[in-house]
C-alpha cells in the first residue's frame, strides 16, 4: 500500500517529488524520517521525496507514518500541485490541517489553512477575511509559544499576498497600497531578528519582492532597492526553491527603466543550473523563458538576428504544455513563437504555430490573443502570395476588436484588409474598407490617418468608377488633412508590422498594481498596450 494518501490519488496530484537523490542517502528508516523533518523545516523542495522515501523504508520494517508527519507529506504534495494541478492542492491542505491539529502542531496547522484557503474556490474578499482571522489566530499561538516565527511570518504573508492581487478592486487602490505596504514593512520587522532560521529567511525574501512589486507604480527606484534585497535574502537562504516571481519582478522592473542588459543576466541567472538546489519547471520556467525572450528583443523594432529568442520561446511552449504548465502560458507562447518566425520571414512555420491559438488546444479563448493570432495570419498570408486569405483574416480580427469598441486598432485592421483585398484584385471591396477605416480614424479625431486612408481609396475609386468620382474622394482626403493639427504627420503607418505589434496584449495585469506572466507591474511593456477587460477580477492568484 502506498503512503499516500487516498484523496492524493483521487484529486489527480503529482507524486511527492523524489528529488534528485545523492547516492549517500541513509537507508535506515528513522533517520530518513529525521531527514524529510530537517528538509520540511527548511522549506527545502526535495522534502516531499524525502518523505516518500520515508514512509517507503517505514512500511517495508512494519511501520507507518505518525499523522503529524503524515500532514507534512501532504502538505509536500501540494505544495508541488502547479498549473493544471493548482485545484488539487485546496483538498490537499484541509486534510493536512486536520492532521496538524491532532498532531498538536497548531501553528503548522494554521499555516495549511491558509493556504487551503489561496487555493480555493472562494471569492478574493471572502478569502482575505478569512486570512485575516487566521493571521490573528497565527499571531495570538505564536505569542503563546505554539507557532514558530517562521509559521507566523508565512500566514501573515500569504494574507499579503492576498491582499496585493485585489489592490485595484477597491474604490482606492493607492491608498490601498500604501496600507499594504506599511503591513509589509511590520512583516519585514518582524520576521528580520528570527532570519537565521533558513524558512524565515524565505519568508523574508517573499516579502521584500511582495512590497518591491506594489512599489514598483509608484517609485520603481525604491522598487529595484527592495527587489535586489530579496534576491540577495533568497541567495544567502542557500535558493532551496526557484525565486522565480521576484527574479521575473526584478527583470521586468529593470526593462521599465531602460536596464535591459542587467535585466537579461537577472533571467539568465534564473534559469541557469546553479539557480536554487532544484531548477525551475513547468509554468515558472516557461514565464522565465517568455520574459527573458521579450528582454532580448527589447525595444528594437527590428527583431534580433539569432536564434536564441526562438529557442527561448521554443521551449516555453514545450514547460507550459507540461503537466504543472498553464493554458495561458501555452496562448501566449505559442502566439510569441508565431509572431517571431513571422518576423524572420518563416512565414509557414509561424502560419502552423498561430493556427493553433485560434484552434483552442493551447488556449482558452482571450480575445486579444485571438485577434493578434487572426492579424499575425493574415500578414503571413499576404507575404506567402495569398492575399484573399490574408483579407478575410484580417477582416474578422477587425470585426472582433470593433465590437470592444476600440475604434484606433479596428480602423488599423480595416484599412489591412482593405490593402489585402486591393491585392485580391477585389478593388470596390477595397474601397469600402479603406472608407470604413477612414470614418474610424476620422471619430478618434486622426485626421492625418483618415486622409491616408481616404487616398488610397481614392486609388480603388479610380479602378472601379473612373477619374471623376476618385477626385471626389481625393478631394475630401485634402479637407480631412485640412483638420489635422500640425506636425500631425502624413498618417502613413510604419508598415503593417508595425501596427500589429501594437495591438493589445493578452492576459495583461488587469491594473495599476497586478503583474503579468512576464512581471511587468502595471505598465504597457513594450509589446503594446494591454486591454482592461479584467478590471473586475475578484480572484486571488492562489500562491502558496
Amino acid at each position: 500500500m502506498s503512503s499516500r494518501s487516498p484523496d492524493a490519488f483521487r484529486l489527480g496530484a503529482p507524486p511527492y517529488d523524489r528529488g534528485h537523490g545523492d547516492g549517500g542517502e541513509p537507508e535506515d528508516p528513522h533517520e530518513l524520517l529525521q531527514r524529510a523533518r530537517r528538509l520540511t523545516a527548511d522549506g527545502h523542495p526535495s522534502a516531499g521525496g524525502a518523505w516518500e522515501r520515508a514512509a517507503t523504508a517505514l512500511r517495508r520494517a512494519g511501520g507507518s507514518l505518525t499523522p503529524g508527519d503524515h500532514a507534512h507529506a501532504l502538505d509536500a504534495t501540494a505544495l508541488d500541485c502547479r498549473g493544471r494541478a493548482l485545484p488539487a492542492a485546496g483538498p490537499l491542505f484541509s486534510r493536512a490541517a486536520d492532521l496538524h491539529e491532532r498532531a498538536g502542531q497548531r501553528g503548522e496547522a494554521v499555516v495549511s489553512r491558509a493556504r487551503a484557503l489561496l487555493t480555493g474556490p472562494e471569492p478574493g474578499a471572502t478569502v482575505c477575511a478569512g486570512l485575516a482571522v487566521l493571521g490573528e489566530r497565527a499571531t495570538a499561538l505564536h505569542a503563546a509559544g505554539q507557532a514558530t516565527a517562521a509559521e507566523t511570518a508565512t500566514v501573515l504573508l500569504l494574507r499579503c499576498r492576498a491582499r496585493a492581487d485585489l489592490l485595484d478592486t477597491g474604490p482606492d487602490p493607492v491608498a490601498e497600497a500604501a496600507a499594504l505596504r506599511a503591513e509589509l514593512v511590520r512583516l519585514t520587522a518582524f520576521a528580520a531578528p528570527h532570519r537565521a532560521a533558513p524558512a524565515v529567511l524565505g519568508v523574508l525574501a517573499e516579502a521584500r519582492a511582495l512590497l518591491g512589486r506594489v512599489t514598483a507604480p509608484d517609485d520603481p527606484v525604491a522598487a529595484l532597492g527592495l527587489l535586489r534585497s530579496a534576491a540577495a535574502d533568497h541567495h544567502a537562504g542557500g535558493g532551496l526553491r526557484p525565486a522565480a516571481e521576484s527574479g521575473l519582478l526584478l527583470a521586468g522592473v529593470l526593462r521599465a527603466t531602460g536596464a535591459h542588459r542587467e535585466a537579461t543576466a537577472v533571467l539568465r541567472a534564473a534559469l541557469g543550473p546553479a539557480a536554487c538546489a532544484t531548477p525551475p519547471r513547468g509554468a515558472d520556467r516557461a514565464r522565465l523563458c517568455l520574459a527573458l525572450a521579450r528582454t532580448l528583443a527589447g525595444a528594437s523594432a527590428e527583431p534580433a538576428g539569432d536564434g536564441e529568442v526562438l529557442a527561448l520561446l521554443g521551449e516555453a511552449v514545450r514547460h507550459a504544455d507540461a503537466p504543472a504548465g498553464d493554458r495561458r502560458l501555452s496562448t501566449l507562447a505559442r502566439l510569441a513563437l508565431g509572431i517571431a518566425r513571422a518576423e524572420r520571414g518563416r512565414w509557414r512555420e509561424a502560419t502552423a504555430v498561430l493556427a493553433e491559438v485560434l484552434s483552442g488546444r493551447a488556449g482558452d479563448g482571450d480575445g486579444a490573443a485571438r485577434v493578434r493570432a487572426r492579424a499575425w495570419l493574415a500578414y503571413c498570408a499576404l507575404c506567402l502570395g495569398e492575399p484573399a486569405r490574408a483579407a478575410r483574416e484580417f477582416a474578422r480580427a477587425a470585426a472582433e476588436v470593433r465590437r470592444w469598441g476600440d475604434r484606433r486598432h479596428g480602423a488599423a485592421l480595416s484599412r489591412l484588409t482593405a490593402h489585402a483585398l486591393g491585392a485580391a484584385g477585389s478593388p470596390e471591396k477595397a474601397a469600402r474598407a479603406y472608407e470604413r477605416a477612414a470614418d474610424l480614424w476620422r471619430s478618434v479625431d486622426d485626421h492625418a490617418s483618415a486622409a491616408s486612408a481616404l487616398r488610397a481609396r481614392a486609388r480603388q475609386v479610380r479602378r472601379v468608377w473612373g477619374a471623376a468620382a476618385a477626385e471626389a474622394v481625393e478631394e475630401e482626403a485634402l479637407r480631412e488633412a485640412g483638420r489635422g493639427r500640425p506636425g500631425d504627420g502624413d498618417g502613413e503607418p510604419g508598415g503593417a508590422r508595425a501596427w500589429l505589434r501594437a495591438l493589445p496584449e493578452p492576459y495583461g495585469p488587469p491594473g495599476r498594481y497586478q503583474v503579468d506572466v512576464y512581471g511587468e507591474v502595471g505598465g504597457t511593456g513594450p509589446g503594446g498596450r494591454r486591454r482592461t477587460e479584467e478590471q473586475g477580477v475578484t480572484r486571488v492568484q492562489g500562491c502558496v
